[in-house]
């Protein structure tokens, strides 16, 4: 049985990987998120924390006893990777999978979409300088890079490292989940790595 506290559990990635460890695991979750009303917690494997991820007082409190740090954030993506890697690392607790996005190293090839490069899209901005903190940490990290996310109910999807190719331009929110749920289980699976998802 694994503790795992899932960061952003009211989105669309952090939901679904709720949902997939409830449905698939016995592990303990904590979601945390800026509005806790909207988790409805009722399993009891769950409990729900309201608070900023950027509030180190309330991370501090919410990591004791945690195995795995799942974020799936949106917003100033930097300052909450800063917080995440501040807070874990006073607290003791290694493991972080962090969502970001494709396309951060310029990896996507033309064919899947060139306007997923930096070079084109300064949207990426942010999601590459949470990757950069996190990589600069003694964290084990996994960064996890997924392409457009569907509510597809497939788990057929390939993973690529970085200094890789992106493979292809989509995925299902349920193939994160189950990537999420595999590396939350190993901590050698994705070690200090950055890995991409995306459909076969």
């Amino acid at each position: 049985m694994t503790n795992v506290l899932i960061i952003g559990a009211t989105g669309s990635v952090g939901q679904t990987t709720r949902n997939y460890f409830l449905d698939n695991t016995n592990d303990n979750l904590t979601l945390m998120s800026r509005h806790s009303q909207r988790l409805n917690a009722n399993d009891n494997r769950e409990k729900a924390i309201q608070g900023d991820v950027t509030d180190q007082s309330i991370l501090g409190e919410v990591l004791k006893g945690q195995d795995v740090v799942f974020a799936a954030l949106s917003g100033n993506l930097a300052k909450m990777a800063d917080s995440i890697v501040k807070a874990m690392d006073n607290s003791d607790v290694k493991r972080l999978l962090f969502i970001t996005s494709m396309g951060i190293y310029d990896e996507i090839p033309a064919s899947v979409g060139s306007d997923g490069n930096l070079s084109s899209n300064p949207m990426l901005q942010t999601y590459r300088n949470a990757a950069d903190i996190i990589e600069a940490s003694d964290l084990n990290y996994t960064v996890i890079r997924p392409g457009w996310f569907d509510n597809g109910n497939d788990t057929n999807y390939e993973v690529t490292h970085k200094g890789e190719p992106f493979g292809g331009h989509d995925v299902s929110l349920k193939s994160i989940a189950d990537l999420v749920v595999k590396l939350s289980h190993d901590p050698k699976l994705g070690s200090h790595d950055s890995l991409g998802i995306n459909r076969k």
